[in-house]
């Protein structure tokens, strides 16, 4: 196990970081417990001369807990759900998803 992966894990088990969520597939209905850090910024958006602020909801989930997300999958956390959206992101070290979100 590389030291960052080893630092991940103690991130993702610290309940101050990271928070218990439910993700299910959308084409096998299979169902797993992940851990995820959420994240809500505000996101602009321009058209024209005129700039949109809207709020978004971004996960950060390992890949050891989510081998493989995709595009409609279904993320639950607490009562919200939430349904990724767009292609799923590694970051250069290969250790986490960035999941894009919008509720459901």
């Amino acid at each position: 196990m590389s030291v960052f992966a080893a630092a991940l894990d103690r991130i993702y088990a610290n309940p101050s970081m990271a928070v218990a969520a439910l993700w299910i597939s959308a084409t096998t209905s299979e169902e797993r417990p992940i851990r995820v850090i959420c994240r809500a910024p505000d996101r602009i958006t321009e058209f024209g001369a005129a700039r949109f602020v809207s709020d978004t909801m971004v996960v950060d989930a390992r890949l050891s807990d989510l081998p493989d997300p995709r595009p409609g999958d279904l993320i639950v956390i607490g009562a919200d759900s939430f349904t990724i959206q767009g292609e799923p992101i590694r970051d250069r070290e290969r250790l986490i998803w960035t999941l894009d979100l919008r509720p459901s």
